[in-house]
């Protein structure tokens, strides 16, 4: 495993990808005390490379590139209960939706599913909310 070294300043921390995620998301990063209780609950936990905590404790410190190469944001289903175990009212899944809304706009990444290539296999696997959350951000 490797280890990675990260410099953490204030100008990071004040950083204008701090900032955007904030205006977005509407939530106080640094209300986030990381309890862990976010993750502890997520129902994709297990399929994400960064843990929602982590996310939350990424974007904090101004992570951007970390965080737009993530595949969490996308494993996020939007199903709220991050934001409903939080004892900070942290609403985590707009935060991860803010990650996404910025990575589309700065052309990183295209969320498209096409629902006709997803294998017989596969659908039936999924959970279904992994269905409908991939079907909502479409639409927003």
């Amino acid at each position: 495993m490797a280890i990675t070294t990260v410099r953490i300043s204030s100008a990071r921390l004040r950083s204008p990808f701090v900032a955007q995620v904030q205006k977005i998301s509407g939530q106080k990063l640094l209300a986030c005390y990381q309890c862990g209780k976010c993750s502890a609950g997520c129902p994709m936990a297990a399929y994400m490379d960064i843990l929602p905590n982590q996310i939350i404790r990424l974007a904090q410190l101004g992570m951007q590139e970390r965080l737009m190469a993530s595949s969490a944001i996308w494993a996020c289903v939007s199903c709220m209960t991050c934001n409903s175990r939080c004892p900070k009212d942290v609403r985590i899944a707009e935060v991860i939706e803010s990650l996404r809304d910025m990575a589309l706009r700065d052309g990183r990444r295209h969320d498209h599913l096409n629902i006709r290539e997803v294998s017989q296999a596969t659908l039936g696997v999924l959970p279904p909310i992994a269905m409908i959350s991939a079907m909502r951000k479409l639409t927003s």
